[in-house]
């Protein structure tokens, strides 16, 4: 193999962070123009157990852009959170080091005589060695952005030549790529060669201030080193024309000694009349092409952009965009796909945004990583603000390399080069200079050379907050916590000494049944100033698809193998652990808003109505429809009145709304539709009126006619109940059928109903001690035992039983009355003073026959908690048992529906609630769903377990974050409900 002398051993030596590596840019040239060979496809490939192992004589194929983890070598993924996979300390890297050896010819068009050269390799985990034409010509380190090597002395143009790329798994790097994902290893952005004139732009600089006065200020540089004489730039922006050269820019350049004979400087500058601005609501762009000439008027190199004019500015506690405070409704994402590991297509890009803006996401912060260009290209175009951030996380080694000189250079070259390649995006809200990093002399330094180059945008870092989140002096210009409390962010921005706006970089940990009080978050943001967003974590459960067969990623020959969120037959969706890898952190990797399918988890509604641009309230003028957006009225959507009354079985047909002309902020009453109201007054039961949003054409990121929000309002409260509060004459109705066990034997049960006041425990009671907690009660298997069983002249049996917990017996009373067609049951339970926190107070029974479909009165149609009810609508819901579950990739309590008033199964038997409760029908019972690690250990039983809870505990994020609210707790006390089971 061929090193770059002299660096025998370029992967541990800290300080070099590239050899003959060229500088980025913010250059973007058509392929069409330049001249492009793709070399994307398969190559000829060695998998090596070390970089000094030699090569074999035979070779085997991988496709680039690819991670060999993921496609059949031994070398198979390994997730850790923080902790380092190897115990070397830094900058050490592990003697066991997979290194990948990438090697394939291309044809060097003979056109390309006198051009310069390039090869581009666009990220490659962790260090990249590049040869071409059998000559070493550069080196590069940091996995997320482009490596480019001028290759113009090691190829001959009109002839053949090899290629061969050589990526070092672990490194000196590694240590500051301490990512929460997937270790991977490969080259996993495309490659290709392209040639430019050797005199080519080097750099374009593009600023566009919303009041619409443009300047576009370009590098130039030859390849020959001296510029020729005579060259020029010229300029055009889309509806404007031909943009002006700035003769007194390159006066002050010459003046200023910026202008020698190997670097030119050239500024050119419009200002456009009734320029639209850009922001995510109205990403608004124009077509921008930079052009270098050469002194005979030809053309020797061409850049284009896509401009945004907009303003970012902190003014005080705020942060604002064109002047306006907008709330950051956010998401972090990783580069992930189920299959292809950290390997993500345009299409792939494209999905992931356009789902963000479905549901109501304005903000994505790209944790932690630069993303592919063309990521940034859709932000801007779809219209989402961006916090960009370099790829700097030190996690398990955090505070000795803050301070670490060796690492300095590091830390400012990947934050130089972010700038570098991004600056031009108006998407591109904010900098962050890394993630989990401590807080030390290397951020200062990358800091400052941020604030020098790109004085218009604020620069963010978490770790400086641990100074103080009121010190002014701190590197970051962004109050950014993570995981803080709702008390915590409240009682900063209400202390007298918050000087900076505060947007959680990260908040609502989304792993498995999670994002409990997103709703209590976003009013205490809505109603506080200073406070103004976050980014939830995050984006995607990171499963990868795994045989069962033979337990190695599926790769590209499980597609089609998956779907709605379930991994098809012999497949599971793998998490930490499940490739072998020691150490790991298991299922923490599964903390998405989105399956790993893309398909949307409950949390995403709840977010969709959190965030909608439109919402209902009623006061005493009546309902009224508020504008919720910043920039926006209201004309780019159409809507539809629903009346839901409860009695009638069903709601009542669509009727259109008319959406008043309401500019952003704005609020008016609305007149409801005649036939409305004539469908209120035909019930007597409770009533909800929801207006289902929908885009009135088309939009970049959704068709003509997607639901955009569903905001409901209630109309008239629920009735008092009508259940029987005295004994009811039981004459000529059938008896009610008690064993001597004390439990009822009815036909349409399997199991007896009994107190329950146990649930799988989710991700979130797992990591946050309840699971344990609960078992050392003894909550999953109480002991039953039979007081009394006794029997009235009206044929009511009361039966009296404990359950014993080792914090005392739990007392349960039931009543069971013959009803016609039926039977009601009362309820009490009372939970002694040492049960502090449970997960649930109610009932479980099992169904004799299978049932196939529920419908139900309440939120929905997805599954809602106490502490997760936002998103879902009050109305009449049917859907099918199996659809019911939702499949976290950890088995865990799911597929409950909150405040359900009443439900029926298969239209043959109904359950009346005499409250509102929580509600769960699925084919799992708690035990199964504990039991089990993965989705293809569980079996779907053939009979229905219905769950009637007076109490819930909410789901909360305490895996990483806060618990769920005091309010959302189910403590010690005396709990009462009732219902009734009815024939159809």
């Amino acid at each position: 193999m061929h090193h770059p002398p002299p660096y025998a051993r370029p992967w541990e030596t800290p300080e070099l962070t590239s050899w003959r590596r060229l500088p980025l840019h913010a250059v973007v040239r058509g392929a069409t123009d330049t001249g492009r060979t793709a070399l994307d496809g398969d190559w000829r490939f060695q998998l090596l157990a070390s970089p000094d192992e030699p090569l074999a004589e035979r070779w085997g194929t991988a496709r680039v852009p690819g991670c060999w983890t993921t496609q059949g070598t031994d070398d198979l993924p390994h997730y850790t959170n923080f902790t380092m996979p190897w115990p070397e300390f830094p900058p050490a890297s592990p003697a066991k080091n997979p290194t990948g050896v990438y090697e394939r010819e291309v044809d060097i068009p003979a056109e390309w005589a006198g051009k310069r050269i390039v090869l581009h390799v666009g990220a490659f985990e962790s260090v990249l060695l590049a040869e071409a034409g059998g000559r070493p010509v550069g080196m590069g380190k940091d996995s997320h952005l482009a490596g480019e090597f001028d290759i113009t002395d090691a190829v001959r143009p009109g002839e053949r030549a090899t290629v061969r790329l050589t990526v070092v798994k672990w490194s000196d790097a590694s240590h500051i790529e301490d990512q929460d994902h997937w270790w991977h290893g490969g080259i996993t952005r495309s490659v290709y060669v392209y040639a430019v004139d050797p005199l080519h732009l080097a750099d374009v600089r593009i600023t566009a201030p919303a009041d619409g006065r443009l300047r576009a200020e370009t590098l130039v540089r030859s390849a020959h080193g001296a510029l020729p004489a005579g060259w020029y730039v010229t300029g055009s922006l889309e509806g404007v024309g031909e943009l002006r050269f700035d003769a007194e820019y390159a006066a002050r350049c010459a003046a200023e000694e910026r202008v020698s004979d190997f670097l030119g400087e050239a500024r050119l500058h419009t200002t456009v009349a009734e320029v639209r601005t850009w922001s995510a609501e109205t990403p608004h762009l124009y077509d921008c092409v930079i052009r270098l000439h050469r002194a005979d008027g030809s053309v020797a190199d061409t850049s284009y952009h896509r401009v945004g004019f907009r303003d970012i500015a902190v003014r005080g506690r705020d942060l604002l965009v064109n002047g306006e405070r907008v709330f950051i409704r956010g998401v972090n994402r990783h580069d992930f796909h189920p299959l292809t590991g950290r390997v993500v297509s345009y299409d792939d890009m494209r999905a992931d945004l356009t789902t963000m803006k479905r549901f109501g996401f304005n903000a994505v912060r790209t944790s932690h990583y630069p993303n592919d260009p063309a990521f940034l290209d859709l932000c801007d175009e779809l219209g989402l603000y961006v916090v960009d951030e370099a790829d700097i996380e030190a996690h398990d080694h955090a505070h000795e390399i803050a301070d670490d000189p060796r690492y300095l250079a590091a830390f400012t070259d990947r934050v130089s080069r972010m700038v570098l390649r991004d600056k031009n995006h108006p998407s591109v809200i904010v900098w962050s200079l890394g993630n989990e990093s401590d807080y030390g002399a290397n951020h200062d330094a990358a800091a400052a050379w941020v604030r020098r180059h790109d004085p218009s945008r604020p620069v963010q870092y978490e770790g400086a907050l641990h100074r103080g989140w009121a010190r002014p002096d701190t590197v970051t210009d962004i109050v950014c916590p993570m995981y803080a409390s709702i008390d915590e962010i409240t009682a900063h921005a209400r202390s007298g000494e918050q000087t900076k706006p505060l947007i959680l970089c990260e908040y609502s940990h989304a792993m498995g049944n999670s994002n409990g009080s997103l709703a209590d978050y976003w009013a205490a943001i809505e109603a506080t100033p200073g406070l103004q967003g976050g980014f939830i974590w995050e984006f995607w459960d990171h499963g990868i698809l795994q045989r069962l067969s033979d337990g190695r990623p599926a790769g590209l020959a499980g597609a089609g193998r998956y779907g709605g969120g379930v991994a098809g037959p012999g497949m599971r969706w793998a998490y930490g652990g499940d490739f072998g890898d020691t150490p790991n952190d298991g299922a923490f990797i599964a903390d998405g808003v989105v399956f790993p399918d893309r398909t949307p988890k409950p949390v995403m509604y709840e977010h969709r109505e959190i965030a909608a641009p439109v919402r209902l309230t009623r006061d005493e003028e009546g309902v009224r429809v508020h504008n919720r957006q910043h920039f926006r009225d209201l004309s780019w959507l159409a809507a539809e009145w629903v009346l839901s009354v409860d009695g009638h079985g069903a709601d009542h047909p669509p009727v259109p709304a008319e959406l008043p002309h309401l500019p952003p902020g704005a609020s008016a009453p609305v007149e409801l539709p005649p036939d409305l109201l004539a469908g209120l007054s035909s019930a007597p039961g409770e009533a909800w009126l929801t207006l289902r949003v929908r885009t009135a054409k088309e939009e970049a990121w959704a068709p003509a006619g997607g639901e955009v929000c569903a905001p409901g309002v209630r109309l008239r409260e629920r009735a008092a109940s009508t259940a029987p509060a005295t004994p009811v004459d039981g004459h000529g109705l059938p008896p009610v059928e008690v064993g001597e066990d004390g439990l009822l034997a009815h036909p349409a049960l399997s199991a007896p109903p009994v107190l329950s006041l146990w649930r799988a425990p989710t991700d979130n009671d797992e990591l946050g001690g309840l699971g344990e907690r609960w078992r050392a009660w003894g909550l999953d298997a109480p002991r039953r035992r039979l007081v009394s069983v006794e029997r009235d002249a009206a044929g009511a049996v009361t039966v009296l039983a404990e359950y014993d917990t080792t914090a005392g017996p739990v007392r349960h009373r039931q009543v069971l009355r013959p009803v016609p067609d039926g039977i009601h049951v009362e309820e009490r339970a009372e939970l002694p003073s040492g049960l502090t926190d449970v997960p649930r107070v109610g009932t479980v029974f099992e169904t004799a026959a299978r049932h196939d479909r529920l419908a139900w009165y309440g939120p929905g149609p997805w599954e809602t908690y106490p502490d997760r009810c936002a998103g879902g609508a009050v109305g009449h819901h049917q859907a099918a048992v199996d659809e019911l579950f939702t499949p976290y990739l950890r088995p865990q309590e799911s597929g409950g529906r909150h405040a359900v008033r009443h439900f029926t199964l298969d239209a043959r038997w109904h359950v009346a609630l005499d409250a509102p409760c929580q509600v769960s029908v699925t084919r799992h019972r708690a035990a199964d769903l504990a039991a089990a690690a993965h989705h293809d250990e569980l079996v779907a039983r053939d009979l229905c377990v219905v769950h009637i809870d007076a109490a819930h505990r909410g789901v909360g994020t305490a895996s990483c974050g806060p618990d769920t609210l005091a309010r959302h707790r189910v403590g010690p006390g005396t709990y009462r409900w009732s219902w009734t089971l009815s024939a159809l």
